[in-house]
């Protein structure tokens, strides 16, 4: 396992190892744990497909709550235990090595204040499988679908608790129908882009179990980049957050 200790913002703060060889942690993970509402009101959070746990660590910067992450995957499990001992995070981050479905059989039903998920964008048969099975897992939906996600996510929430996720624009339809199936309502909506005048690429979507049934709001869009590929102020601001 060729491992690497990188930092989580790109400087000094939170450290994350990473095994080269592994479908690492993107710029997705860190725009999800800014995007996700967090109050003081948040005390129990679950994060699902929690790979080496980018979203647990940075949520660490925002609150003081309690963080369960799980992750099915072995490699990226004991990765995300490394980083959480090198920051000395343990008495706030658990991690929990399984798959998500029937993961509230183990930690609890209806008792979550918050649940995140940067979940496997493509559908099995839709896109070449990665011959690496580590990868394949975390890209295609293998070992857990996206209803699978959305399903268990519920089961989690306690009333009024909130879901949020990152995904792919073109399975927004898809999204907004299994939240409302599983008593989700959509809150808020960002859509992400490379850059301006390109293709959304990216959405951040939230919702409230058994919340009412108006009030969805579309964030005004997130650029990532600037015309000569230097982030956008927008995002160096995600980068840069300081822990109050």
């Amino acid at each position: 396992m060729p491992l690497v200790c990188n930092e989580l913002l790109g400087r000094e703060l939170l450290k994350i190892y990473q095994d080269t060889d592994l479908f690492n942690f993107s710029i997705d993970s860190i725009l999800l744990a800014d995007f996700v509402s967090i109050t003081k009101r948040s005390k129990k959070i679950v994060d699902l497909c929690s790979g080496n746990a980018p979203i647990p660590m940075y949520l660490t910067l925002r609150t003081d709550a309690k963080i369960i992450g799980v992750e099915v995957q072995e490699d990226s499990y004991n990765l995300a235990l490394l980083s959480i001992k090198e920051n000395k995070l343990e008495n706030q981050i658990e991690m929990i090595k399984g798959n998500l479905i029937g993961i509230s059989n183990t930690i609890g039903k209806n008792q979550f204040d918050v649940v995140t998920c940067n979940p496997p964008f493509f559908k099995v048969g839709n896109h070449n499988i990665n011959p690496d099975e580590r990868k394949a897992i975390a890209r295609h939906e293998i070992l857990a679908t996206l209803e699978d996600i959305i399903k268990e996510a519920s089961i989690l929430l306690s009333t009024r608790g909130r879901f949020a996720m990152v995904h792919r624009p073109e399975r927004l339809p898809e999204i907004l129908e299994l939240f409302k199936k599983y008593r989700i309502e959509p809150k808020r909506l960002l859509l992400v882009y490379p850059k301006i005048g390109s293709e959304c690429n990216h959405i951040l979507i939230e919702g409230i179990k058994d919340g009412s049934s108006d009030g969805l709001r579309i964030l005004p869009p997130l650029y990532v980049y600037n015309d000569d590929n230097t982030w956008t102020e927008e995002v160096r601001k995600i980068y840069n957050y300081i822990k109050e």
